[in-house]
């Protein structure tokens, strides 16, 4: 997936912080959820209108700036 099928930050969503796109759900609830020990799939339960394609491509584009 291209980086703005995943994320898209827009000020009239959320005052611009980074969003799925398509969603009002902001990635650093994803961020948030792992760290807390919960499963991709229990995020994707709660969030229904993030795909899983969508949360796993955010993850390998944060991997991939991370291990530059």
């Amino acid at each position: 997936m291209k980086p703005e099928q995943v994320i898209n930050q827009d000020p009239e969503i959320h005052g611009g912080i980074p969003v799925f796109t398509g969603t009002r759900v902001p990635v650093q609830v994803l961020i948030d959820h792992l760290k807390a020990g919960e499963s991709l799939d229990y995020f994707l339960e709660g969030f229904p209108s993030v795909s899983r394609e969508q949360a796993v491509a955010f993850l390998e584009l944060a991997l991939a700036q991370t291990i530059r």
